[in-house]
């Protein structure tokens, strides 16, 4: 019987050793990594997306301006009932840029030929203007009012007032085009007792220096 005593000795041992050599050997998993490892792999594409993401910046509206519009006038007047006619011409200005807001002047020259009650005709509008408004992105929503001289054709000129307003938008760095709305006011033109208001619809196309 001795001889199967270190047999037995040796089994037992093996009995004894087994779980902790199946401890070792078997392949463990570790649940806490692999969704760490998941999430910093999903979240690298959000950061780089955020990092690389340039910021918005509007369009500076500070300088000198030209341009021309053109659209269609509208008057009304105490004598004669209403007319239309096309409208077009020229302006030039100057804006300010102040970070949220815009502040500037321009002057601006239309010609046309609107009937202004039986006889005279609009030939000409001047207006000196004041504008200004918030930026919108690349754009600018304005209000505008001022001084307006109308020249006609058989009653001479006479001066009024204007109000209305309008929306550029910057198409590039030096080149804007919108579009504006206009109300012109002349009481009792140049001492006749002809009331005569104008509207003008206009698109804009200007160049900034």
């Amino acid at each position: 019987m001795a001889p199967q005593i270190p047999g037995i000795s040796i089994f037992l041992a093996l009995l004894i050793a087994a779980p902790a050599l199946a401890e070792t050997a078997a392949p463990t998993f570790d649940d806490t990594q692999d969704l760490s490892f998941d999430s910093a792999t999903q979240a690298a594409p959000g950061t780089l997306s955020t990092q690389s993401r340039a910021p918005i910046r509007s369009a500076n509206w500070t300088g000198v301006y030209i341009g021309g519009q053109l659209g269609f006038g509208s008057v009304d007047t105490s004598t004669g009932g209403e007319n239309e006619d096309i409208i077009g011409g020229f302006t030039l200005g100057y804006d300010y840029d102040f970070g949220q807001w815009v502040l500037g002047g321009a002057l601006d020259y239309d010609f046309t030929e609107i009937n202004a009650g039986p006889g005279p005709e609009i030939e000409e509008i001047f207006r000196l203007k004041i504008r200004g408004g918030p930026k919108i992105g690349n754009g600018l929503l304005y209000g505008a009012a001022g001084w307006a001289n109308a020249d006609t054709d058989t009653l001479g000129d006479d001066d009024g007032w204007f109000i209305g307003g309008g929306y550029d938008y910057m198409v590039n760095s030096q080149f804007s085009i919108g579009g504006e709305v206009i109300y012109h006011d002349f009481d009792s033109f140049n001492g006749t007792g002809n009331d005569i208001e104008a509207t003008t619809v206009q698109i804009r196309a200007t160049y900034r220096f």
